[in-house]
C-alpha cells in the first residue's frame, strides 16, 4: 500500500480502546489513516462525514458482548450507506454461523481476536486494493457514458489574430490556472479547452464537459454534485456528478454566464475549497479539479447588470482567452476548409480532392456568421453534395451575402424556427438566458433547439 497516491483512510469501530490502539500502531506502518470510534452510532457518523477506503468493524459491543446483533446491524447500515466500501469483521466470539452471516450481509472478509498480523495485513491490503479498482471502475464506466468524444485537437490557425491564443495556450495550459474562453457561438471555444487540458499535466486524467445551460433548476446539484439512493424520487441508485468524474482532471463549464445566480452560490463554494456534498447527503467529498469555462457572453455586462457573481467571474477568470471571429481571421478560411474536406472525405469515403476556384472565392467572400462551426457544417454538406472530384459553389450551400433577409415563405417551419432563434441571440448580444426569455422558453428547452439546429 506506500505505492498508493493517496494514503488509505481506515475507519476502526471498537468499543475496546486497546484494541483501536494497536490495529492503528499496526496500521501505520502501511502508511494508512486510521479512525477510531468506540460505537456503532460514533461509525455511522464518521461515515457520514468522510469517504473510507476499508471499515474495520467488531461484531459485539457494550449492549450484547457476545451474539454480534450489534455488529450485524452496523454492517447493513453501513452497506446501505456505501454498497463499495470493503467491511471487515472482528470478534473474540467466532463461530462459523456468525462468519456466514457477516459474510452474508456484505462483509468481504472475517478476523478472529486476537488475530496474525500478517494475516490482517494481507486483508486490509487485498481489500483496499479491490475497493479502488471496483471505485475506478465505476468512474471509468461514468465517464464512458458523459465524457464527449475528445476530437481531433489539432488546431488550424495561421491568422496573426489567432497567435495570442496560440501563445497563451502554450504558456497557460501546463499550469493549473483557471482559465475563461470568450468569443461568439462557434469560434472553437470546446477546442482550446481540450487543449489546454492535452498540453497540462492532468492530460491523462479526464476532460468532463458540462453544458452549463442545459440543465434546469431541479437537476442543477444532482448532476454537478451526484446523489445518493432515495435522494427523491428518481434516485434509483448513488451516482457521481460531474465533479468527482473530473477528480485529478479538468472540468469544462461550457456557457458559464447562463448559471443562476443560486447555481452560482454553489459554484463558488466548490471553486474556494474544492468541497461538496451528494444531493441526500451530508458527506463531505473533495475533488481536486481544475476549471475552464466558456461563454460568448460579455461577462463583465452581466456582472454590472447584477446577473452574475463578481467573486465568481475572479475565481473563473485567474486568465482569460478570447477567441476572434472567423470573419477576422481570413488567413485561416482556406486552410480550416481543406482541413474538415479531409476529415469528411475519410468519414463519408468520397474520392474529392479539393475545392473549385470559384467554390474558394466563395468561401473566402462569405462573412461567416456561424464562424468556424458553420464553416465545418458547409464543407461536411459539400462533400456528401458534390458530384466530382472537386467541390463547385453550389455544393457548399451558402447564401450569396446579399441575400441576409431570408423569406419566410420559401422556408420550412423549422427553417423558420432556426432563423428566429438566430435572430433573437444576435438581438441579444449573444446571451441565451436573455434570448430564452424573450422567445418564452424555459433554458432546457431552448438549448434543446440550439442543439437541434446546431446552433
Amino acid at each position: 500500500m506506500q505505492s498508493s497516491v493517496t494514503p488509505p483512510n481506515i475507519l476502526i469501530a471498537d468499543d475496546q480502546s486497546d484494541v483501536g490502539e494497536a490495529l492503528r500502531l499496526l496500521l501505520k506502518g502501511e502508511d494508512c489513516r486510521c479512525q477510531i470510534v468506540a460505537s456503532p452510532q460514533a461509525a455511522l457518523e464518521a461515515l457520514s462525514h468522510r469517504e473510507f477506503d476499508l471499515a474495520l468493524i467488531d461484531l459485539n459491543y457494550a449492549r450484547d458482548t457476545t451474539s454480534g446483533k450489534e455488529g450485524l446491524e452496523l454492517l447493513g447500515r453501513i452497506q446501505a450507506l456505501d454498497a463499495t466500501l470493503p467491511i471487515v469483521v472482528m470478534t473474540a466470539w467466532s463461530s462459523v454461523e456468525l462468519a456466514v452471516e457477516a459474510m452474508r450481509l456484505g462483509a468481504r472478509d472475517f478476523i478472529q481476536k486476537p488475530w496474525e498480523n500478517e494475516r490482517l495485513l494481507a486483508i486490509v491490503r487485498n481489500q483496499i486494493e479491490l475497493s479502488r479498482a471496483l471505485r475506478n471502475g465505476a468512474r471509468l464506466e461514468a465517464e464512458v457514458q458523459l465524457l464527449r468524444r475528445s476530437g481531433d485537437l489539432q488546431m488550424t490557425a495561421e491568422s496573426p489574430a489567432m497567435r495570442p491564443v496560440l501563445e497563451l495556450i502554450r504558456r497557460v495550459g501546463p499550469s493549473d490556472a483557471n482559465v475563461l474562453i470568450t468569443g461568439e457561438n462557434g469560434t472553437g471555444k470546446g477546442l482550446v479547452a481540450r487543449a489546454l487540458h492535452a498540453v497540462s499535466a492532468r492530460a491523462a486524467r479526464p476532460l468532463v464537459v458540462v453544458n452549463m445551460g442545459g440543465f434546469a433548476e431541479g437537476v442543477f446539484e444532482s448532476e454537478l454534485f451526484g446523489h445518493i439512493k432515495g435522494a427523491f424520487t428518481d434516485a434509483k441508485s448513488d451516482r457521481q456528478g460531474r465533479f468527482e468524474l473530473a477528480d485529478g482532471g479538468t472540468l469544462f463549464l461550457d456557457e458559464i454566464a447562463n448559471v443562476t445566480m443560486n447555481q452560482q452560490t454553489r459554484l463558488l463554494r466548490v471553486l474556494e475549497t474544492g468541497e461538496f456534498e451528494r444531493v441526500g447527503s451530508s458527506q463531505l467529498r473533495r475533488a481536486d479539479v481544475r476549471f475552464v469555462s466558456a461563454t460568448n457572453a460579455d461577462v463583465q455586462a452581466e456582472v454590472e447588470a447584477g446577473r452574475f457573481r463578481q467573486d465568481l467571474l475572479f475565481r473563473l477568470n485567474t486568465v482569460e482567452i478570447h477567441l476572434p471571429p472567423l470573419r477576422d481571421r481570413p488567413e485561416d478560411i482556406a486552410p480550416l476548409a481543406h482541413h474538415f474536406l479531409a476529415r469528411r472525405t475519410r468519414q463519408y469515403r468520397k474520392t474529392i480532392s479539393g475545392f473549385s476556384p470559384a467554390a474558394l472565392d466563395q468561401l473566402q467572400s462569405y462573412s461567416w456568421p456561424g464562424n468556424v462551426r458553420e464553416l465545418e457544417h458547409a464543407v461536411e454538406r459539400a462533400v456528401l453534395m458534390a458530384g466530382g472530384h472537386l467541390i463547385q459553389p453550389a455544393d457548399l450551400g451558402l447564401r450569396p451575402p446579399t441575400d441576409t433577409s431570408p423569406k419566410l415563405d420559401d422556408m420550412s417551419l423549422e427553417e423558420v424556427e432556426a432563423h428566429l432563434i438566430r435572430k433573437t441571440l444576435v438581438r441579444c448580444d449573444g446571451n441565451a438566458q436573455r434570448a430564452a426569455d424573450a422567445l418564452g422558453l424555459s433554458r432546457s428547452a431552448f438549448y434543446r433547439r440550439m442543439e437541434k439546429y446546431q446552433l
